[in-house]
């Protein structure tokens, strides 16, 4: 079924208001129900709920610098945000993933103005992996599905061809690829 441009620009308005919500929802369960630095194990030595506070970006990085997190974040928003609105056609996958994308920033956003800092909670002990959250979830597993289109664009069309051709489609409205 071949959804029109509209439609697909409305899922995505949904895929980031939901996203935000269960973010957010997710995050004040844990702040309501749990102290800080308190770890529930769902399977021990495995998967944890640790409530943790990450005044930095990935792995803690440039703890303190808030600013520059709400900067690099508002205009990759705006930019992803844009590309949705003002797009004339796009392939739906491209759409979600962006969408995805986008409600994990404003999610972490959200944290960061209203607390100074993003709540994290899921906590992969098998591999000591850094304690994360939902919305951190959401940017990857957008940007995951980007990486792996475009991953599939290369496979299938090493040489680009298809590739100008579907650019020269959407600067003139007509993707014959969009479903």
């Amino acid at each position: 079924m071949k959804l029109s441009l509209l439609k697909k620009k409305f899922i995505c308005l949904a895929i980031v208001i939901l996203g935000i919500v269960l973010d957010y929802a997710t995050k004040q369960a844990v702040i309501a129900n749990m102290t800080l630095g308190q770890s529930i194990p769902l399977w021990e030595g495995v998967l944890h709920i640790t409530y943790v506070i990450n005044e930095g970006a990935a792995f803690s990085m440039l703890s303190g610098h808030r600013w520059v997190f709400l900067l690099i974040s508002s205009i990759a928003i705006l930019g992803m945000s844009a590309y949705i609105i003002f797009t004339k056609n796009s392939r739906p996958l491209w759409l979600y993933s962006l969408a995805l994308i986008i409600s994990g920033g404003i999610g972490n956003m959200i944290d960061r103005i209203h607390l100074g800092y993003v709540t994290d909670f899921i906590d992969f002990t098998l591999i000591n992996f850094a304690v994360f959250n939902a919305a951190d979830c959401l940017v990857c597993i957008g940007s995951g599905l980007l990486l792996i289109d475009l991953i599939y664009d290369f496979i299938t069309d090493p040489s680009g061809e298809k590739a100008r051709k579907r650019a020269e489609e959407e600067a003139n409205g007509t993707d014959s690829r969009a479903e």
